[in-house]
């Protein structure tokens, strides 16, 4: 997929996150940034988001990898309810290329 890619930014890890009630906006950070130019990742970056529409990411899939890179992924509190409930959440994931989103720098 990197090297299938002109321009882009790879995102690793979970990071901060925040989604609407409906769970139809949501912002996304992640642990670790990449700068990916012609094909080979070329320096790292900091701080950034993503934010889009649920139906619209989802969407802009464009690759999605291979069942060898599953991973699983789980957090210990589900954002739902006031007071918050606490209870674990997870699903397998693959690695998704996307185009077409907004990106940009944490605050």
């Amino acid at each position: 997929m990197i090297a299938d890619t002109e321009d882009g930014i790879l995102i690793d890890g979970i990071g901060s996150y925040s989604i609407d009630q409906q769970r139809r906006n949501f912002q996304f950070g992640g642990d670790a940034f990449w700068k990916v130019e012609k094909g080979k990742i070329v320096g790292m970056l900091k701080d950034v988001t993503y934010q889009s529409m649920t139906t619209d990411f989802w969407n802009s899939v464009d690759a999605i990898g291979p069942a060898s890179e599953w991973e699983q992924c789980s957090t210990n509190i589900c954002g739902k309810g006031e007071p918050v409930q606490i209870a674990q959440m997870s699903h397998a994931c693959v690695p998704v290329r996307v185009r077409d989103i907004h990106v940009g720098g944490a605050r």
